[in-house]
């Protein structure tokens, strides 16, 4: 097959987690490998473009990889982006439902009646709600373990909250409030009873508040409870891309294999790597994603983690958060995958 001429940017997008995509960034393997092709590497993350921005939640840049929360291309691809998911990464995560200890909720069975608060983006915010979508799944979850359902607790919408004082942009913080802000607020004024939290940010949280962990979803032995919006994260890449440059995605994606192989003989280095990657301490990071972080930065389609990308699909489905289903096997392609001897 005749291949079109190369091009001239690879993009590559991940989110504000661990992913092998950004180890590999920050080990130099993209350089590297296409040094000798001319082909200039980007990341969207070093972008200041607002239209580049966008392509993280719409994936509309051309010869763009994206690896991150599972919200954002379910919904670009139900909204006809057409994309393929050539590999998978499952990384377990901290994901609690958090209350304060004078709430008197201990277990999932005491959400039954209570005040369980959802974030909502601004009316005229663009793009899907991804906060919203991932505390209602992870909410709707402590209750299922109960025995009970949407119907048996009441919801509270809780805006997302705008910065009263301006800050300044550094490499931390983009004058951007932390994500939890609006709902803690509500936490502790009493106006709700029982948050979702996730990552390192609902770790300070619930350290911060020393509030009651009701459930510990994250590291729950039920795998199906810890799905989520970044369990598991899919990596797309263009469908133009793979059909007109099938080597160079086997070669972009073999960079970001090589990851799992080397995390695992250099553990320490791979938690170094990826503290600077999310600006947490590595304390921190240990906590939230566990002592054994380093032996989960493969990518895979396996089938486990396929049921679970056609599981979360087809809950953004029944609440509304994508507006039209679409066949998962059609958006999975392996060949990259396979062409390395990993599928």
């Amino acid at each position: 097959m005749t291949q079109e001429r190369k091009p001239a940017t690879i993009w590559y997008s991940r989110g504000s987690i661990p992913t092998p995509l950004g180890l590999s960034a920050q080990l130099g393997l993209y350089d590297k490998e296409f040094a000798a092709d001319g082909i200039t590497i980007k990341s969207l993350q070093d972008s200041d473009n607002p239209a580049e921005l966008a392509s993280h939640f719409e994936h509309n840049l051309p010869d763009s990889f994206r690896l991150g929360g599972a919200v954002q291309p379910i919904w670009a691809r139900a909204k006809g982006r057409d994309t393929r998911v050539i590999g998978i990464s499952w990384i377990d995560e901290y994901q609690v439902i958090l209350a304060l200890p004078e709430s008197g909720i201990v277990t999932p069975r005491d959400l039954k009646g209570r005040r369980l608060g959802l974030p909502k983006q601004p009316a005229n915010a663009d793009g899907v709600d991804v906060n919203r979508a991932e505390a209602l799944r992870g909410l709707l979850v402590a209750l299922e373990t109960a025995g009970l359902g949407h119907p048996d607790a009441e919801w509270i919408d809780v805006a997302a909250r705008v910065n009263a004082v301006a800050e300044p942009d550094s490499d931390i913080r983009r004058g951007a409030p932390h994500r939890y802000t609006a709902l803690v607020h509500a936490l502790v004024r009493g106006e709700v009873d029982a948050i979702y939290v996730k990552d390192v940010r609902g770790a300070e949280v619930a350290h911060l508040l020393d509030a009651r962990v009701v459930l510990n979803l994250g590291f729950h032995p039920d795998r199906w409870v810890r799905v989520n919006n970044c369990t598991p994260r899919p990596l797309t890449v263009n469908a133009l891309t793979l059909r007109q440059h099938p080597d160079l995605v086997r070669r972009f994606l073999g960079s970001i294999a090589s990851v799992d192989a080397w995390a695992r003989r250099n553990p320490g280095q791979a938690l170094s790597h990826i503290a600077r990657e999310t600006s947490w301490s590595e304390s921190w990071v240990r906590f939230a994603y566990g002592d054994r972080l380093h032996e989960k930065l493969g990518v895979n389609l396996a089938d486990d983690a396929l049921t679970a990308l056609e599981q979360f699909k087809r809950y953004l489905l029944q609440w509304q958060f994508i507006q039209r289903d679409f066949d998962l096997a059609g958006w999975i392609d392996a060949t990259p995958l396979r062409s390395l001897g990993l599928a």
